[in-house]
C-alpha cells in the first residue's frame, strides 16, 4: 500500500468522515437535540402538519407510477434488444443513455416549452393538445422518459445472461411461444427488476430537477421541494427542514435495505446452454417494423422533442412568433461567450468548480479504491459504504446538512459562503463515482500484480507512480470526468449553498427559465448537453480501449 500499517485507514477516515458522516450527524443534531438534550418536539411538530402528510403521500405516488410506466417502457424494449435483429447495434445503447444523462430539469424544460400554450406541439400541428399534459401524469411521463434507460440496462443485461436453451426447451415440450416465455423468461427477471424497481423508487423520491420545473407548475409538492422551500423561502424553517430530511432518509434507507436483501436471497446463476446469436437472429417483417417502430418512437419522446424544443428555444430572436427563418438569431450564444457577461461568468464558475471537485474527488477516489480494493476487511468494507452514501442518500439531504456543519458555531473556520462551498458539496455528492470507476479498473487486473508489487518494489511511491497510476489511468480519467460533467449541472446543491451574487450554469438555466428570458436559459443548456454528450461518448470509448487492453 501507500503508506504503512493504519495511517492509510486513519487518513481515509478522517477525510470522509468530514466529507459524508458530519453532515448526516448534523441533521440528526439538529433534529432530535435542543439546548444539548434530546427532544422529538421539532419532529412532532412537523408530522402534525397535514401539509406534510400530503408531501408524502405525492411522493410515494409519484415513485409508484414512475415504477409503472418505465416498466411499460423498458420491458419491450430490453425484449427488442436482445431477442429480435436489432440486438447487434450496440451503439443503440450509447443513445439510450443520453436521456438518463440529460439533467431532469433541462428535459423538463423541453417538455414544458413543446406542450405549453402557444408552445411547438400548437405552432406544429395546429391544434391544442389532446390531452391535458400539465398535470400528474404529464410529471411521471417526464420522469419516466429520464429514468427508463436505467431500468432497461438492468432488464437487457439480465436477459443476456439467461440461456437461449431455456426457451428452447419450452418450444421443444409444446405451448404457447408467450405463455412459455412468461413462466419460463419472466421469473428469471423478477430479481432484477425488483432491485432496479427500487432504485428508481429512490432516485423519484431524491429527483429535484423536475418537480421544480414542472410539479411547480400543476402545484404537486414532494419530498425534495418542500425542503428547499423551508431552506429558500422566508420565513426560513431550518427545523421543519431537516426533520422532513430525515423521513425522506428514512424511507430511502428502508428501500436500500430490502433491495439488498432481495439481491442476497433472489439472485441466481445459469451453468449450461447457450445463448441465441445475434447475428443469426431471422425476424418477419412485421416484427422488423414494429421493433423499429418502437425504438424510434421512444428515442424521438425521450431525445428528439425535449432536444428540438430546446435548441430552437435558444435560436429565437422573439419569443411568442413562430418558429421561422426570420426568427432564428445566434445572439444568445453570442452572448454566452461573451466575456464579462453574467451568462459567460456562470459558464466559468461552473467548469472552474467543477474541475476543482472532480480533481480532489477523483484524487480521494483513487486513495479510497486502493485501501478498499476486494473488501474482505472490516475497515475496508467500512470506507467502502461510506464513500458511497451520497448513492444511497437523497443529494438535498446531503446538502442540508453541509449547510448546517459548516455553519456550526464550534467551527474555528467556516467554508459556508466562499467558493469553496459549492466544490466540497460537489466532492460530497459524486464522490462514489470516482470510487467506482477506479475500484472497476482495479477489479480487472490479475492479483498477481498485488503479490509482485509487495515482493519486488523497493518504494511504495515508486509503485503508485509507475504501476498504479499507468494501470489504473483509463479508469480514473473515466471517474474524473463523469465527476466533472454531473457537477457542471448539479442544480439542487448549487441553489442552497452558492455565495450570493454566483451563479452556475444550472442555476443560470433555472433562474432564466423561471425569470421569463427562457432563449438564454436554453442557449446555456444546450452548451451543458453537449458537454454532457461529449463525455459519454469519451467515457465509453475509455471503457472499450479497457476492454481490448484486457
Amino acid at each position: 500500500m501507500i503508506v504503512r500499517r493504519h495511517a492509510p485507514f486513519t487518513a481515509l477516515f478522517i477525510i470522509l468522515s468530514i466529507l459524508a458522516v458530519a453532515p448526516l450527524l448534523a441533521v440528526i443534531g439538529y433534529t432530535f437535540l435542543e439546548d444539548g438534550s434530546l427532544s422529538f418536539d421539532s419532529m412532532l411538530s412537523v408530522l402534525q402538519n397535514n401539509s406534510i402528510f400530503k408531501t408524502m403521500q405525492n411522493s410515494l405516488l409519484l415513485g409508484l407510477y414512475v415504477i409503472a410506466l418505465t416498466t411499460c417502457i423498458a420491458l419491450p424494449l430490453a425484449i427488442i434488444r436482445t431477442k429480435t435483429i436489432l440486438a447487434k447495434y450496440d451503439w443503440l445503447d450509447i443513445i439510450f443513455t443520453i436521456p438518463f444523462m440529460t439533467p431532469p430539469y433541462i428535459g423538463s424544460m423541453g417538455w414544458i416549452l413543446f406542450m405549453q400554450h402557444n408552445g411547438y406541439y400548437e405552432q406544429i400541428f395546429q391544434a391544442d393538445a389532446p390531452f391535458t399534459f400539465f398535470s400528474v401524469a404529464g410529471m411521471v411521463f417526464i420522469m419516466s422518459m429520464h429514468l427508463y434507460p436505467f431500468l432497461y440496462l438492468m432488464l437487457k443485461n439480465a436477459l443476456l445472461r439467461i440461456d437461449g436453451s431455456f426457451q428452447d426447451a419450452t418450444l421443444i415440450y409444446g405451448g404457447h411461444p408467450i405463455m412459455n416465455w412468461i413462466r419460463a423468461i419472466l421469473p428469471l427477471l423478477i430479481s432484477s427488476y425488483v432491485m432496479a424497481a427500487l432504485l428508481i423508487f429512490i432516485k423519484t423520491l431524491a429527483e429535484f430537477g423536475t418537480p421544480a420545473t414542472f410539479g411547480k407548475r400543476i402545484g404537486y409538492d414532494v419530498f425534495t421541494t418542500e425542503i428547499h422551500g423551508y431552506l429558500s423561502h422566508w420565513p426560513i424553517n431550518i427545523s421543519a427542514a431537516t426533520s422532513l430530511s430525515l423521513i425522506l432518509l428514512s424511507v430511502c434507507m428502508l428501500i436500500w435495505y430490502i433491495q439488498n436483501v432481495i439481491s442476497r436471497k433472489h439472485s441466481y446463476g445459469t451453468l449450461s446452454g447457450k445463448s441465441t446469436n445475434a447475428n443469426q437472429m431471422k425476424d418477419s417483417l412485421i416484427i422488423r417494423i414494429v421493433s423499429s417502430g418502437y425504438v424510434l418512437i421512444i428515442l424521438g419522446l425521450s431525445i428528439g422533442v425535449p432536444y428540438f424544443s430546446i435548441i430552437a428555444t435558444s435560436l429565437l430572436k422573439v419569443r411568442g412568433e413562430a418558429l421561422s427563418l426570420s426568427n432564428i438569431t445566434f445572439s444568445h450564444y453570442t452572448d454566452l461567450f461573451t466575456i464579462g457577461s453574467s451568462s459567460f461568468q456562470a459558464l466559468m464558475n461552473s467548469i472552474n468548480f467543477a474541475f476543482v471537485a472532480s480533481t480532489i474527488a477523483v484524487t480521494i477516489g483513487f486513495c479510497a479504491a486502493l485501501y478498499i480494493q476486494d473488501g474482505k476487511r472490516k475497515p475496508q468494507q467500512f470506507l467502502d459504504v461510506t464513500s458511497l452514501l451520497s448513492n444511497i442518500i437523497p443529494g438535498i439531504v446531503f446538502v442540508v446538512g453541509l449547510i448546517l456543519f459548516w455553519n456550526a458555531a464550534w467551527l474555528p473556520a467556516t467554508i459556508y459562503n466562499t467558493s469553496w462551498m459549492p466544490i466540497v458539496t460537489y466532492i460530497v455528492l459524486f464522490l462514489p463515482y470516482s470510487v467506482q470507476y477506479t475500484k472497476s479498473a482495479l477489479s480487472q487486473l490479475h492479483p498477481s500484480i498485488h503479490q509482485s508489487n509487495a515482493v519486488f518494489a523497493q518504494n511504495s511511491w515508486i509503485i503508485l507512480l509507475k504501476i498504479w497510476l499507468p494501470l489504473l489511468g483509463q479508469g480514473i480519467l473515466a471517474g474524473w470526468m463523469m465527476t466533472f460533467i454531473i457537477s457542471m449541472r448539479e442544480l439542487v446543491g448549487s441553489l442552497l449553498i452558492l455565495p450570493p451574487s454566483v451563479e452556475t450554469s444550472a442555476t443560470f438555466i433555472f433562474s432564466q427559465f423561471e425569470q421569463g428570458d427562457v432563449s438564454k436559459g436554453m442557449a446555456m443548456a444546450v452548451i451543458t448537453v453537449l458537454l454532457t454528450i461529449l463525455c459519454i461518448f469519451l467515457i465509453e470509448l475509455l471503457q472499450r480501449k479497457a476492454l481490448r487492453t484486457n
